[in-house]
C-alpha cells in the first residue's frame, strides 16, 4: 500500500508574496500557478479572484436598467469568479481540491479585506479542509519564518470573515440600488454610496464656508527697539490683533517717542517629543504636502517598497504604535538602515539601549499591523527610483526621530510697558536638539505664538529702558479656510466627526476608533473614484465639487450624504468581528434601509440638469457631448450613459517646459495640437516639439520612450495624440 505525504496548500493575495513565501519553505518546483515544495504547495490570488455576482445572475430582467425593477433584494447573494482572473482562481483551486493536500494556509494580507479574499475563493471552491492562518506585518524572511512557526487556528478569524462579508453585501445592497435609481430616474450616470458621497458632502461643505466667509480687517502695532528687538502690542486677553482701527491709531498716538520699560522676564524649560510613526494616511499626508504625490500613487510605491524590495513593512495599517514584541527587534533595522545618508544617527542608536514608551510603543494601540516602520532587509538603496527613495526616506527618518529623545529648548518671554499698554516678545534657544537633528532642524516649527515669533534676544534685565526706533501699525485680512488638498480630505476622511449633522459623541467616538470614512487601504480608490466619476476635480493643488457632484447632493437619500451612516455601520460590523452581533441580523436591517431609499428616490419631484453641455455632437449618437475635467485632463464625454463616448481634448502629458520644467497640457486636434504650459504661459506646436527633440544633442533611448509611451498608454488611452505622435518617431537603437 502506497502512502501519500500529505501537504499544506498555501494562499497568498499576491505572485510576489508568494514567492518570497515559497522560497522560505523551499518550494522551488514551478507549476502552472503554484510552486511546490516536499511539505507545502504555495499558490496565490491577484487580490480578489471571487466576487459577489452581479444583479442580472439572479434574473435576467436585471440586464436592463429599469426603475420599475427596484428594489433588487436576492434572498441570498452567490459568488462568481471574476472573468479576467479565472485562469488563476482555477489554478488556485486545482490545488485546494488535490487528494494529498489536507489542510489550507491563509496567507493573505492579515485583515478584514485579506480574509475576505482567501475565505471567498475557499467557498466557491467548495473545499471543507481544516484551516491556518499566517498573521505577519513583514514579507522578510524572518518574519515568514517566525508566522510559519506561530501559526493561528482559521476559527479564531471566522468572525473575522463574517464582518467582511456583512460589509461587501450591504455595500451591494445599499449602493447597487442606489445607483440604478438615481441613473435610470435622472438618465445619467450617479454613482452613490455610503462612502463616496458623504465625500462629496464634505467638500461641498468647505466650499460653502469659503463662499459665505465675509474677511475682516484685523489691526495691531510693531515696535523695533535700537537693539533690532521687535515687541509686539498685546490687549489685555492677550490678543495681538483689533478689528477696531481707530483704538490702534489712539494707542500709537499715545506712545508718541516714549521707551519701552521691561516689566517681566520669564524662562521656561520645554520639551517637544518626536513625531509619531506613520500608519497609510499620516504618510499620503506627507507625501502630497512635500511632494505633490496623490494618496494613491502614494499607496502604489508603498506597495513596491514592501513587495519587491521589503525595505518597508506592511502599508496598509491604521496604526502609529508598535506592538512590545518589535522592540528585540530594533537593532537589526537600525543596521539595515545605516547607509551613508542615515548611517551617523543610526550607528549612534543602535550603540546604546533601546530606549522605549508610549509615545510609540502600545499593545493596545495596534490591532492587525504596527506602525509603518523599514524592515531588518538591507537593500542596496541604488535600487530604487526617485519617488520610492522620497517614501523610503520618510519613513526612516520618521523611524530615527521616534528612536530619539525629545528637542529640550527654553523659551524667554519678554514682557514690557509702553505708555500703560503691553508689548512683548519671545525667544528661543536650543539645548538639546534631540530628534531635530534626523532632520537637519528643518522640520516645522509650531511652537510660535501666532503673531509673536520666536527672535534671538539679547540679554536683557528687569526694569531696563528699550528705546524704540520705530513704532509701526500692521494690518491684514482673516482668511477663509483652505480648499480642500488630497492631503487634507485625508485628514477630514479620517476623522469626519466634525462634518456630522448630529452630535452623537458614541458615534463621532466610534467614526474616529474606525477609522472614519474608508479605510486606511480604500481610502485612495475612493479618491480617484470620485475624480474619474466627475464628481470632484482639481484646479492646481485644490479639490473642487463639479456640477455633477453638486447635484449630486440634491438628489440623493440625506443620509446617505452624511458620515454617521458609515459610523453606525461600523460599530456594527466591530460586533459582528467579536461575535456580538448576528451577520445575518444585520443584512435584514440593509435589505429594509434599500426598500427606504429606493422608495425616497422614485418618489423625488428633483430634477438633474447638465450644466456642462457643449454644442458638439456625440459621433456615435449624436447627443450634444459634456466636457468634464477628469485627473489627467479635459475631456469630452456622451451624456447618454448607454453611448458612453469619450474624447481627451487636453490633458497632461509627462513632456516637461523647457523654461519652468512643469508638465506640459496636450490640447487641439490633428495639425494644430500644441503642448501649453499652465504655469508660465510657454507653446509650443508637436510639430515643432518633434523638431527640437530631434535636433536635441542628447540622442533618445528606445527603452526609455517605449517605456514612456507605454505608461501613457496604461494611465489614460483615449485618443492621446501625444503617444500618437511618439508612436511614429525613428529612435535611434
Amino acid at each position: 500500500m502506497t502512502i501519500i505525504m500529505q501537504k499544506s496548500v498555501v494562499l497568498a493575495e499576491k505572485p510576489s508574496v508568494a514567492r518570497d513565501i515559497a522560497r522560505v519553505l523551499k518550494c522551488n518546483k514551478k507549476g502552472q500557478g503554484y510552486l511546490e515544495g516536499d511539505r507545502y504547495i504555495v499558490t496565490w490570488a491577484l487580490g480578489h479572484l471571487v466576487t459577489l455576482a452581479e444583479p442580472e445572475h439572479y434574473d435576467k430582467k436585471y440586464k436592463t436598467w429599469n426603475l420599475n425593477d427596484l428594489p433588487m433584494l436576492p434572498q441570498d447573494l452567490k459568488l462568481t469568479v471574476i472573468k479576467q482572473t479565472s485562469k488563476q482562481y482555477n489554478a488556485v483551486k486545482q490545488q485546494l481540491n488535490r487528494k494529498d493536500v489536507n489542510e489550507i494556509i491563509i496567507a493573505t494580507d492579515a485583515g478584514r479585506e485579506g480574509e475576505l479574499v482567501a475565505r471567498w475563493t475557499i467557498e466557491k471552491a467548495n473545499v471543507h479542509k481544516p484551516i491556518k492562518r499566517l498573521w505577519i506585518s513583514s514579507v522578510t524572511d524572518k518574519a515568514i519564518k517566525d508566522g510559519f512557526n506561530n501559526l493561528k487556528p482559521g476559527k479564531n478569524y471566522e468572525n473575522l470573515y463574517q464582518s467582511a462579508v456583512a460589509r461587501s453585501e450591504a455595500d451591494w445592497y445599499i449602493g447597487l440600488n442606489a445607483t440604478r435609481a438615481l441613473t435610470t430616474k435622472h438618465n445619467a450616470q450617479l454613482n452613490c454610496g455610503r462612502v463616496q458621497t458623504p465625500v462629496v458632502a464634505i467638500i461641498q461643505q468647505r466650499e460653502e464656508e469659503i463662499k459665505k466667509f465675509q474677511p475682516k480687517n484685523y489691526y495691531g502695532l510693531e515696535a523695533q527697539t535700537d537693539q533690532g528687538l521687535k515687541l509686539i502690542w498685546r490687549d489685555k486677553n492677550n490678543n495681538t490683533r483689533s478689528f477696531d482701527r481707530d483704538d490702534i491709531q489712539m494707542i500709537h498716538k499715545k506712545i508718541g517717542n516714549q521707551a519701552a520699560t521691561i516689566e517681566s522676564l520669564t524662562s521656561k524649560r520645554k520639551k517637544t517629543p518626536a513625531p509619531g510613526l506613520y500608519d497609510l494616511t499620516e504618510l499620503q499626508r506627507d507625501a502630497n504636502r512635500f511632494f505633490g504625490y496623490s494618496a494613491k500613487e502614494t499607496l502604489n510605491l508603498m506597495q513596491t517598497l514592501y513587495e519587491r524590495h521589503k525595505l518597508l513593512t506592511y502599508p496598509r495599517t491604521d496604526s502609529r504604535f508598535l506592538s512590545q514584541d518589535i522592540v528585540a527587534t530594533i537593532p537589526d533595522r537600525l543596521k539595515a538602515i545605516a547607509i551613508p545618508a542615515y548611517r551617523p544617527l543610526a550607528n549612534k542608536l543602535v550603540n546604546q539601549p533601546i530606549k522605549t514608551n508610549k509615545s510609540f510603543v502600545d499593545d493596545s494601540k495596534v490591532s492587525d499591523h504596527h506602525a509603518i516602520i523599514p524592515t531588518e532587509e538591507r537593500v542596496p538603496i541604488q535600487n530604487l527610483s526617485d519617488r520610492e527613495r522620497k517614501i523610503y526616506d520618510l519613513v526612516v527618518k520618521r523611524f530615527l526621530a521616534a528612536l530619539s529623545p525629545s528637542e529640550i529648548w527654553e523659551e524667554v518671554t519678554l514682557e514690557t510697558s509702553l505708555a500703560g499698554e503691553s508689548f512683548v516678545a519671545k525667544g528661543k534657544t536650543i539645548i538639546e536638539a534631540g530628534w531635530r537633528d534626523v532632520y537637519n532642524q528643518d522640520e516645522e516649527d509650531n511652537e510660535s505664538d501666532g503673531d509673536v515669533k520666536n527672535q534671538l534676544l539679547p540679554q536683557l534685565h528687569k526694569g531696563e529702558k528699550l528705546s524704540i526706533r520705530v513704532l509701526n501699525e500692521t494690518s491684514g485680512q482673516t482668511k477663509p479656510p483652505a480648499y480642500f488638498t488630497e492631503a487634507t480630505l485625508l485628514t477630514a476622511m479620517e476623522n469626519p466627526a466634525k462634518y456630522m449633522a448630529s452630535s452623537d459623541k458614541k458615534l463621532a467616538q466610534t467614526l474616529r476608533e474606525t477609522g472614519g470614512l474608508g479605510t486606511v487601504a480604500t481610502r485612495a480608490d475612493i479618491i480617484d473614484k470620485l475624480f474619474s466619476s466627475f464628481m470632484i476635480e482639481k484646479r492646481g493643488n485644490s479639490i473642487h465639487t463639479t456640477g455633477k457632484g453638486r447635484q449630486l447632493l440634491e438628489l440623493v437619500p440625506s443620509e446617505l450624504k452624511s458620515p454617521e451612516l458609515t459610523g453606525d455601520w461600523e460599530l456594527r460590523l466591530e460586533k459582528i468581528a467579536k461575535g456580538q452581533l448576528d451577520k445575518d441580523t444585520f443584512i435584514q436591517e440593509m435589505k429594509t434601509y434599500t426598500k427606504k431609499i429606493v422608495s425616497e428616490i422614485k418618489q423625488s419631484d428633483a430634477k438633474f440638469k447638465h450644466d456642462n453641455l457643449t454644442s458638439k455632437p456625440c459621433p456615435d449618437c449624436g447627443k450634444p457631448m459634456l466636457e468634464v475635467t477628469g485627473k489627467k485632463g479635459k475631456m469630452l464625454v456622451c451624456q447618454d450613459r448607454e453611448c458612453g463616448h469619450r474624447k481627451n481634448i487636453s490633458r497632461l502629458t509627462n513632456a516637461r517646459c523647457p523654461q519652468c520644467h512643469k508638465k506640459l497640457e496636450m490640447v487641439g486636434e490633428g495639425d494644430g495640437q500644441m503642448f501649453v504650459c499652465k504655469n508660465c504661459g510657454f507653446r509650443e506646436k508637436l510639430s515643432a516639439f518633434q523638431q527640437r527633440k530631434k535636433q536635441s544633442s542628447k540622442k533618445a533611448d528606445k527603452r526609455d520612450v517605449r517605456k514612456f509611451l507605454n505608461k501613457q498608454e496604461k494611465e489614460e488611452p483615449l485618443n492621446n495624440a501625444l503617444f500618437d505622435a511618439l508612436k511614429g518617431l525613428k529612435l535611434d537603437d
